[in-house]
């Protein structure tokens, strides 16, 4: 065979037939192939021991949906979580970890329907959780919290509020114990810290506040919303603190190293030697056995950061960082801004703000005030802010609120598209008490003729207010006492006082007030007696308005009888002491009154309940005098089974101590009872 003819029938051509398939090629592969249906009945089976929301999902389902990239899928799992946690309320105990976790993750999330979302969960599960269970998980809620407070997103920073909001309200200590951390985030969100190079070289930054366009509201609205949760937390810091006060007229502290315990002395029984009276377990003297303390050990390892603010170094940081822009604030919101024509007159926003920024600083003084070293700290705030303050705050001092009205075409006002007037509301009022306790605070005896011009302004303004205080509700009330208060122990003298306590008796003469303010007016009036009273009796220079007040108490308590059973034994415990401490004035009104007050048929003696009428009866022994009509009524109250058979006793008791055959060795008084009276008064008694 030749080579011509193999190499042909090496690469022959295939010849195709028509109507016959192709043949397969030798490389060709198979794409065939088969498919079977897989069937797990337990899948489509419902879960025995979890249970389910609407949509068939469980606990472990929701959470896990918490990490899927889609913020619909998140938002729909928060969603689930709450349906499931209100229908099923036990899982709550079994999944708190998991739950708390994933929830607290969602705070920075990107979607704000999802932070939303989180927002009304977390609130579904305050309600729901108490603080003891929450506290070993919360150091993460707070990291999460702060983390979403110092976000880049503005709007992550503006739904971390309303995060703060729910744990303010519901778990307020545990807030408060990483104050440190909180606060610099408040301060953050408002300022930035000034980085020239002219600070560089100072050991402390400064701090300016931060204006940011792209926020959906202005930045004095934003500042308000900071200013306004920063001031919850520090009241929450206030309120968690180991030494509460009230705030306006406080009462006398007594040490913090003792504790007074009252004790009830039954003479009879003591009389008989059943009774001992320990007098040093019951002075006062005695220290406190729950007092709060710690190792040497552990108070050396905490470091300031743990101690928060109940440290006075941290404390003063805090309010060397803080006042700076409060006061920056202040400048922005002032009337000075303002069109000149305005003078002291607010706008509404502006008042809100300017309220805000007084609040926070008079909750900062009341944190200086925690401290030991008491009059150091008030002495370093006056060095460093009162020059501040007086320029800015008393500049235009007092601020009245501004009404923004519209008008239609036909007004007085013409060509005026908006007329402002002075507003007759008492909104304004709390921004200018503010005010007042901050700088009074600052003042003291030794600074007076200093600070004479300002302190002339607040007390015009305080004299005011309670001249025409008809309108006044208890906190303000209790306000403007304390401002009185602390204006009356700067000056002691007479004339610097009495105008003040006259305008107080001004307002307490007014009718219709409410019982809250009838209260503190009384405890006003009594803490003033009681300190004009511990005067010796060389520099004691008696107060008109004061006497003429405890001449009215008497009278006051005939005339209200059972229609307040609580203010008339106020009345009571105030006639009580005064009377105790022989007041001339208050002895001839209650000698005045004793007919009506003793009335076996409407008087106070048979009306009031059992405890004011024993009070009420000791009364009978500080009497002047002790006529026939008089010893006639107590006996008819008596006989009628107007009071108790022990207190009919003690009634004869008392009368037998003021009668001539007591035994007293010198006569103890000048018009003791006669004895044919009190002869007839027991056997009335008795034959009754």
């Amino acid at each position: 065979m030749t080579k011509k003819r193999k190499h042909q029938e090496d690469f022959q051509k295939v010849k195709l037939k028509v109507g016959k398939k192709k043949p397969k090629l030798e490389n060709a592969t198979d794409t065939t192939f088969k498919t079977k249906a897989i069937q797990i009945p337990e899948q489509l089976r419902e879960d025995g021991v979890l249970p389910t929301q609407n949509r068939k999902l469980n606990i472990k389902d929701l959470l896990s949906q918490m990490h899927h990239y889609s913020p619909g899928v998140k938002h729909n799992a928060l969603l689930g979580l709450k349906d499931l946690l209100s229908q099923y309320p036990f899982v709550i105990d079994a999944h708190l970890s998991n739950i708390i976790s994933e929830v607290a993750a969602v705070f920075t999330d990107k979607d704000s329907g999802v932070r939303g979302a989180a927002v009304h969960l977390l609130q579904f599960l305050a309600s729901k959780i108490r603080a003891e269970q929450i506290a070993p998980f919360f150091p993460l809620v707070s990291a999460h919290l702060s983390s979403a407070m110092t976000h880049i997103s503005e709007g992550i920073q503006e739904d971390s509020l309303k995060v703060l909001d729910v744990l303010l309200e519901a778990y307020p200590a545990l807030l408060t114990d990483r104050s440190i951390i909180l606060l610099k985030n408040f301060v953050e969100l408002i300022s930035h810290q000034q980085l020239s190079k002219r600070l560089k070289s100072r050991e402390k930054l400064s701090w300016m506040l931060s204006v940011n366009p792209n926020r959906r509201v202005t930045s004095q609205q934003w500042r308000l919303n900071v200013l306004t949760r920063l001031k919850k937390f520090l009241q929450a810091v206030v309120d968690g603190s180991s030494e509460t006060e009230d705030e306006g007229l406080q009462e006398q502290k007594d040490s913090p190293h003792s504790v007074r315990n009252p004790i009830c002395i039954s003479w009879k029984v003591h009389a008989n030697n059943q009774q001992h009276i320990q007098l040093f377990e019951n002075g006062g003297l005695r220290p406190k056995i729950n007092s709060s303390f710690r190792l040497r050990s552990l108070a050396s390892v905490m470091d300031s950061a743990e101690k928060g603010l109940s440290s006075a170094e941290n404390l003063k940081g805090f309010i060397e960082i803080i006042i700076p822009l409060l006061i920056e604030c202040w400048i922005e919101a002032s009337p000075a801004q303002s069109a000149p024509i305005l003078g002291n007159l607010l706008e509404s926003e502006s008042q809100q703000l300017m309220q805000q920024v007084l609040s926070i600083i008079h909750l900062l003084w009341k944190l200086t005030k925690r401290h030991d070293e008491t009059y150091k700290m008030e002495l370093w705030l006056r060095m460093n802010y009162l020059v501040d303050f007086k320029h800015y705050f008393m500049r235009h001092f007092p601020y009245s609120l501004q009404e923004t009205v519209k008008h239609k075409k036909k007004d007085s006002c013409k060509g005026n598209k908006y007329c402002m007037t002075s507003s007759n509301s008492v909104d304004h009022l709390l921004l200018n008490l503010t005010l007042c306790d901050i700088m009074v605070s600052l003042a003291s005896t030794a600074t007076l003729q200093m600070d004479s011009g300002w302190l002339d302004m607040i007390r015009k303004f305080v004299t005011d207010t309670l001249q025409d205080g008809s309108k006044l509700n208890s906190k303000q009330v209790n306000r403007l006492l304390g401002v009185t208060w602390r204006l009356m122990q700067i000056q002691q003298n007479k004339v610097a006082t009495e105008p003040l306590i006259k305008a107080v008796y001004t307002l307490y003469q007014q009718r219709n007030l409410l019982f809250p303010v009838r209260t503190l007016l009384l405890k006003f009036f009594s803490r003033v007696y009681q300190k004009e009273d511990m005067r010796t009796q060389r520099i004691r220079s008696r107060s008109k308005v004061l006497s003429r007040w405890l001449a009215g108490l008497p009278q006051q308590l005939a005339l209200l009888g059972l229609k307040n059973p609580e203010l008339s034994n106020q009345l009571i415990d105030i006639i009580h002491s005064a009377a105790s401490r022989s007041n001339k004035e208050l002895l001839q009104s209650l000698q005045a009154t004793a007919a009506r007050i003793y009335d076996p048929l409407e008087g106070a003696l048979v009306l009031l309940p059992a405890e004011a009428q024993r009070r009420l009866v000791q009364l009978v022994y500080f009497l002047p005098c002790l006529p026939a009509s008089l010893l006639a009524c107590l006996s008819r109250c008596c006989i009628m089974g107007r009071m108790s058979s022990d207190l009919a006793a003690t009634l004869i008791g008392i009368l037998h101590m003021r009668s001539s055959f007591a035994g007293w060795k010198c006569q103890v008084q000048d018009n003791s009872v006669n004895d044919v009276d009190y002869f007839s008064f027991l056997f009335s008694t008795l034959i009754g």
